[in-house]
């Protein structure tokens, strides 16, 4: 049996329902899984594990030589870093390696956030876009007024 998935305002036909979510396009009817970890490739896991637990303010739950993830608890799903001995770092903003993909960190003061990832280990990268030590780009963006304020959870 089918249900209409809405997604975008445009529906179409699909497997049945597990769930209506509301989003900001309208809802969606179907739910394939959930986020378990967003894992990024990087030639050292356990240093990169290290520079996301300081920066995040979570613990390592799970090292080994070629594979780690910083989450909340052992539990709770989280970013992962996995060995990639051949990985290169993205070179953004300069287009010769693509970024790949990034991060949106949210802080309460930019400022002195600012100053704290250059602590930890980041690199500069060009206003408010900074670097990991495998090169992956991350933004520092002012907290939401929607999010608790950071340390509050």
């Amino acid at each position: 049996m089918s249900a209409p998935i809405v997604t975008r305002g445009a529906s179409v036909r699909g497997p049945l329902a597990i769930g209506t979510y509301s989003t900001c396009h309208g809802s969606i009817s179907l739910v394939i899984g959930r986020l378990h970890h967003v894992i990024l490739d990087c030639r050292d896991p356990q240093q990169v594990a290290d520079f996301y637990a300081r920066l995040l303010g979570q613990p390592v739950t799970y090292r080994s030589d070629d594979f780690c993830v910083v989450a909340r608890d052992e539990t709770t799903s989280g970013i992962a870093f996995q060995l990639a001995r051949n990985h290169v770092a993205p070179s953004w903003p300069d287009p010769k390696v693509p970024q790949q993909s990034h991060l949106d960190v949210m802080v309460d003061d930019l400022e002195t956030a600012r100053k704290n990832v250059l602590t930890i280990g980041a690199r500069h990268l060009q206003g408010d876009v900074y670097a990991d030590p495998a090169g992956h780009p991350f933004c520092l963006i002012h907290r939401p007024s929607w999010a608790p304020s950071i340390g509050s959870e």
